[in-house]
């Protein structure tokens, strides 16, 4: 079955966007992935296509309604999970993306205005993911990220699947330094062992620069790492990780 990306949206105009270029464009071009948006005004019930209304209780901006959204959630035929991208739901990682792609797809709401009428997220039990502790004026951008995201990971749109394997968060890990030709710029030199075509030297500074850079950047991932691997006692800050250049 083709992974499908489905995409509820006031704005269908705004999409694909960037997903019509490079690795994406390319597999979507191939059959390699499916894509289609769906207009949330079409599923209006007025000439005027109105598909919000005020709060109740009062406050600034507006509501999406229940009613509208909810026929175009079963006007879509999507599949996968139904998910409203949202600054208050669980935030996006590396295990969530595995889990979308590893299914027959997603279904995503854009959210827009205050946000959406609770009851239908409770009537379809929509779950919602966040990209970050930040707001966006919609939907759309998270959207697109998220699907990006996952495209990566269908078989045939990364060319070498071992560039997967390596990427940061693949092992828990930020990704280590890279470096190309020249081997020498403005004075600072490519690490010695990067050059020394000893392979098993290469592949423990890779690890150890790893290591080092979550520990120093993402203690929170770095905590993470260190329980899966069983490292108890290196999780406090004060580890001193030995990187060999």
């Amino acid at each position: 079955m083709t992974w499908r990306a489905t995409v509820l949206t006031i704005f269908p105009e705004m999409l694909p966007g960037p997903l019509a270029y490079s690795l994406a464009g390319k597999a979507l071009r191939a059959g390699l992935w499916r894509f289609e948006t769906v207009d949330i005004r079409d599923f209006a019930r007025d000439k005027h296509r109105s598909i919000d209304d005020a709060p109740f209780g009062g406050g600034p901006g507006m509501v999406m309604r229940p009613d509208v959204l909810d026929a175009a959630v079963a006007g879509a035929h999507g599949v996968g999970p139904v998910i409203l991208l949202s600054p208050r739901g669980e935030r996006l990682d590396q295990q969530r993306v595995r889990l979308l792609a590893a299914g027959a797809g997603v279904t995503l709401i854009c959210g827009r205005f205050e946000g959406v009428d609770e009851r239908v997220l409770e009537a379809r039990a929509i779950s919602e993911v966040s990209l970050g502790d930040f707001v966006l004026s919609g939907g759309e951008p998270a959207a697109i990220a998220l699907i990006d995201a996952c495209i990566r990971l269908v078989p045939g749109v990364v060319g070498r699947a071992e560039t997967l394997a390596e990427e940061s968060f693949a092992e828990g890990l930020l990704e280590y330094p890279q470096y190309t030709r020249p081997q020498r710029w403005q004075g600072r030199a490519v690490p010695e062992v990067l050059a020394s075509g000893d392979h098993r030297r290469i592949r423990d500074w890779r690890r150890a620069e790893a290591e080092r850079l979550t520990h120093e950047r993402r203690p929170d991932l770095w905590k993470r790492y260190c329980a899966a691997q069983q490292r108890d006692g290196t999780c406090d800050g004060d580890t001193d990780l030995e990187v060999n250049g």
